[in-house]
């Protein structure tokens, strides 16, 4: 299927997404498909940008925190283009804030935005890939998040992206002989992102590029004996 792919990427408007996207357009996509909320204005952006490589890109709205909207994403690019390929599920904005004065809805806001938006798109493209026999999932996480670090001002943001984890080893065992591999990538701290107080070693700062590089092996032909990874890209910060 080299050359032919339709990928979707959520989140893409901006930022970590935007570049995923653009890097995806690059190499191994022939469509992709942008998802954002709210910011139509950037994801259109992220559309320029990826047809200036030479690829088919459109951008589509969707909340992804309501089961029927993941669907109709999802049926919304199979519609148009046929299939989904690739699913890069990058929505997740973190929340900083101590564990003890998150209220009951910004915990459900942290599970609903990183955790049940990728299982809902999950849900809904994995039908397809089934039936014909490939794909391509992966979910953005967390560098700590296998560790199990306590940190107090984002205790719902990384307790969210360990129970991604979860998902994703539990999914990609579940499809092992499908044809579809099902892998996570986990950044540390990157530059252009949010950061915590005090000073950072500058070996310790990613950029965007090495993320989207390391989707972008996950999501090729040759990665097709890697499922259930987790690709830490964190430089220093993780020892």
């Amino acid at each position: 299927m080299s050359g032919t792919k339709i990928a979707l990427v959520t989140g893409a408007g901006k930022g970590l997404g935007r570049e995923i996207a653009r890097t995806l357009a690059g190499v191994e996509a022939a469509v992709v498909a942008v998802h954002y909320a709210r910011d139509r204005a950037a994801a259109e952006e992220t559309v320029r940008r990826v047809r200036k490589a030479g690829v088919e890109a459109f951008a589509v709205r969707a909340d992804l925190t309501r089961e029927r909207e993941a669907a109709r994403l999802v049926r919304t690019v199979e519609a148009r283009f046929g299939r989904v390929d690739i699913l890069v599920n990058n929505v997740g904005p973190i929340l900083m804030k101590r564990w003890d004065e998150l209220t009951a809805s910004d915990w459900d806001t942290m599970f609903r935005s990183v955790l049940a938006s990728a299982f809902l798109c999950m849900k809904a493209a994995l039908p397809g890939m089934r039936e014909r026999g490939w794909g391509r999932i992966v979910n953005i996480g967390y560098s700590r998040a296998e560790q199990l670090v306590a940190f107090p001002t984002i205790t719902a943001y990384a307790a969210a992206k360990t129970g991604l984890l979860i998902l994703t080893r539990t999914a990609a065992a579940s499809e092992v002989g499908a044809g579809i591999t099902i892998n996570m990538v986990s950044p540390g701290l990157l530059k252009g992102g949010r950061m915590p107080a005090g000073k950072i070693p500058r070996a310790a700062l990613g950029s965007f590029a090495d993320v989207a590089n390391a989707v972008r092996f996950l999501a090729s032909e040759g990665a097709g004996a890697i499922t259930g990874a987790n690709l830490i890209v964190a430089g220093t910060w993780k020892m």
